[in-house]
């Protein structure tokens, strides 16, 4: 197993307008934020997968990815583990019952996970796990396993995993006291990292980009069998609903790959897009995979500083909400994979942002329940 370290992946950036912390970790390797080799933001996924692996080998585990930014790494984990799966979500689902709670530091707090889905898995379980890409106080975690005490009282034991872990030794100790496991791939050190942005400046590239119809408007596949993790899946079946998802995809796309590709995923959609993209990069292409984000980060030219170029979207999922993508470039083709629907604007700003870096071979591959 490959061994990561804080210099491997770790990057700080600035919040924007963010009083509860100045900074933001910024992971060069998951596939969020910053592009990157699907296969390797894969491969670190899976590598958390391992360590769990090897700590519950015999027990039935239930694990709870959170959005947005860990959706991808809890579905890679819960594959490997042939565990249950089921992330938090921001979106709505209709004729649901929710558990609803806040996310600690968040600029969009409110998270919400399907109560429905809890009731009819938690009898068959032995660990519920929490699955994120970085716990720094353990704050949010606590506070669901409190709601979920409330409403369980037989309730399974807890544990936590990351791929990074910034708690201080305190807050490692309050998680040991409640016996509440815990594990990560890399252990940070946050002293220094509200410094590290200190007298930031914002001086890099922000476009907000326009929802009027582009001019040209690539070409739409619509895949069914849409398996979706904001409910209840099996981590297993849902790595081969993607995997099928992202072959019927290719299939249907005319014939002719470019040789570097850039594959973009949805806010919390992030998996199927990464997995699709691990698919091409098999077949030999060169591919780079990012997606879309709630999250209002600063971009600086400062030398070093992980983001430089800043667009802000309109929401594929919701006209009225802003969201961005960092640092395009030009690629021989761009494949946008999304669950949304409906959400025209959405679309259009995207794919404005794309033509700015001179983008003109664009595909969307939609992922329906038809």
């Amino acid at each position: 197993m490959i061994c990561y370290t804080e210099q491997d992946l770790v990057s700080v950036a600035g919040r924007e307008n963010n009083k509860k912390r100045t900074y933001l970790v910024v992971n060069r390797l998951q596939g969020k934020h910053v592009p990157v080799s699907p296969h390797k933001a894969l491969q670190m996924f899976d590598a958390l997968g391992a360590l769990l692996e090897k700590e519950y080998k015999e027990e039935k585990l239930l694990l709870i990815g959170f959005a947005e930014t860990a959706t991808a790494v809890g579905a890679a984990a819960a594959g490997r583990l042939h565990a249950w799966y089921l992330q938090t979500t921001r979106e709505q689902i209709e004729g649901v019952e929710y558990f609803y709670f806040s996310e600690q530091h968040s600029h969009a707090a409110e998270q919400k996970l399907v109560k429905d889905d809890l009731d009819q898995v938690l009898p068959f379980v032995d660990r519920i796990i929490f699955v994120e890409d970085e716990i720094t106080t353990g704050k949010t975690i606590w506070n669901i396993i409190q709601l979920l005490k409330k409403t369980y009282p037989d309730c399974p034991p807890f544990s936590a995993v990351s791929i990074l872990n910034g708690m201080a030794a305190d807050c490692q100790n309050i998680y040991k006291e409640r016996k509440i496991g815990l594990h990560w791939l890399v252990k940070t050190q946050h002293e220094t990292y509200p410094d590290q942005v200190s007298g930031l400046e914002g001086d890099g590239v922000c476009h907000v980009c326009s929802t009027e119809k582009p001019s040209r408007m690539p070409e739409e596949y619509g895949i069914g069998g849409l398996e979706n993790a904001r409910r209840l899946t099996k981590g297993a079946e849902y790595r081969m609903a993607c995997q099928q998802m992202a072959e019927k995809a290719l299939q249907a796309l005319p014939a002719g790959r470019g040789s570097r590709i850039l594959v973009v995923g949805t806010e919390e959609f992030m998996y199927p897009a990464l997995i699709l993209g691990e698919l091409l990069e098999q077949a030999g292409t060169e591919v780079r995979c990012h997606s879309t984000t709630r999250s209002p980060i600063v971009v600086s030219k400062r030398a070093g500083y992980p983001l430089r170029e800043r667009y802000q979207l309109s929401s594929l999922y919701d006209a009225q909400r802003r969201t961005f993508i960092y640092d395009l470039t030009a690629y021989e083709e761009v494949l946008i994979v999304t669950d949304a629907s409906g959400e025209k604007e959405g679309l259009y700003s995207l794919v404005n942002a794309l033509h700015e870096q001179g983008n003109d071979k664009i595909y969307v591959i939609r992922w329906c329940e038809a």
